[in-house]
């Protein structure tokens, strides 16, 4: 689960990190507000919408000379004009998509005197088995480009869970970022809280970029995104507060009700399968043979006639979709609720696409029985290799 940046800033502050003062606004009017409740003389005026590059981005109705969704303010009448602009249109990134994202609220956030741009995040490294802190001295630009231009300048310190954050740790962190005396003082209360945050809270990232070192010295966190493991957030009922959903997919909300796992992509094939791992093949044999998956939908090891129904409901609801792969290895999942789940879906929303269904596993032919006796279009497949063959070949067809 993601937040926006001015919820992300009021959680880091719980835990001590240094952040600007600023407030969130939703109208113009409190947008003005906030603004009167800065000392100024420098505003930020801030899109708030869940994905990176808001400076470089560009407002669909405002035409290509418009600026972008992160501006500068040397007045409150100044924030006011940005903020008519920015509210209730749509801001188009390198992340979001061609579609954009409707700018719903704003943070208005007092400026900064900005000496250095840094990039810091922590994340859980898989071969190391540790939350590491990711860091960089090229801050403000996407880490991903740095990666590949100048992989040299990203430096990765693994944290041992059993010592946490050590002096020798922050030392390192400040060393790699090439810190001054004051700076590399606050690093070692600054590393110390934002691991404290990300292990209390059950993030999976947590990014700052850019970090600032500001004129005298003194480290700020300037922007703030947080990723949550939607797994955990049973334990954390304040981070579940400030889940936004009109940021989210309206089929990935309706998959969430469900216990779905469900990510909407940008092909045309609509895939259900039991097991993120058999998903993740299916999805990569449908490119082998020329398709695009539109999306990843695992319905898990135990999933009920209703589950799979709604899966099927999810998938169908994608006007994208042109054809249906169904991929069952059934273990703990039966081959026969599937195969009742989706007679069911089909009977209830229609068939207007082809759709293949590939079985295999715990009660295998009552499932194959169940569809063949459906009287519905459905074709059935002997293994992963042919099911893909005949969904893309249908698809092509069309």
């Amino acid at each position: 689960m993601n937040i926006h940046e001015h919820q992300a800033k009021a959680l880091l502050v719980r835990f001590g990190a240094p952040v600007a003062q600023g407030h969130p606004a939703f109208t113009v009017d409190e947008a003005r507000k906030a603004a009167e409740q800065l000392p100024g003389p420098l505003w930020v005026v801030k899109s708030q919408i869940h994905a990176g590059g808001r400076g470089k981005g560009k407002f669909k109705e405002l035409g290509p000379d418009a600026k972008g969704g992160v501006r500068l303010a040397k007045s409150v009448d100044e924030v006011v004009a940005h903020a008519k602009e920015m509210l209730g249109n749509t801001l188009v990134t390198h992340q979001t998509g061609p579609d954009g994202k409707q700018v719903n609220r704003l943070y208005i956030e007092d400026g900064a005197d900005i000496s250095r741009e840094l990039y810091l995040s922590l994340l859980v490294n898989r071969e190391s088995g540790q939350v590491s802190f990711v860091v960089s001295t090229e801050g403000g630009m996407d880490i991903e480009s740095v990666a590949d231009e100048t992989p040299e300048k990203i430096h990765t310190i693994d944290i041992d869970p059993l010592t946490g954050v050590t002096d020798d740790d922050a030392n390192a962190i400040a060393d790699a970022l090439e810190l001054g005396e004051q700076a590399r003082v606050d690093m070692l209360d600054l590393a110390r809280s934002l691991y404290e945050a990300f292990t209390a809270k059950d993030m999976s990232m947590l990014e700052i970029n850019p970090l600032i070192v500001m004129d005298n010295g003194r480290l700020r966190v300037l922007d703030a995104k947080l990723s949550f493991d939607g797994n955990a957030l049973f334990r954390h009922e304040d981070v579940r507060e400030l889940r936004d959903m009109s940021e989210e997919d309206d089929k990935e909300i309706e998959a969430s009700k469900y216990d779905l796992a469900y990510i909407a992509l940008d092909g045309n094939i609509g895939c259900m399968v039991n097991g993120a791992g058999l998903a993740m093949a299916t999805m990569d044999i449908i490119k082998l043979y020329g398709g695009e998956p539109a999306n990843f939908l695992d319905v898990g090891g135990g999933a009920s006639k209703e589950k799979v129904t709604a899966a099927f409901k999810i998938i169908t609801a994608d006007k994208n979709v042109q054809g249906i792969l169904v991929n069952i290895f059934g273990g703990i999942m039966r081959c026969d609720v599937i195969a009742e789940g989706v007679v069911a879906a089909v009977k209830e929303v229609g068939l207007k696409v082809p759709l293949v269904v590939r079985l295999e596993g715990t009660n295998v032919d009552k499932g194959k029985k169940i569809l063949n006796e459906s009287g519905l279009d459905i074709t059935s497949a002997d293994d992963l290799d042919d099911a893909a063959k005949k969904i893309t070949d249908a698809v092509k067809k069309g």
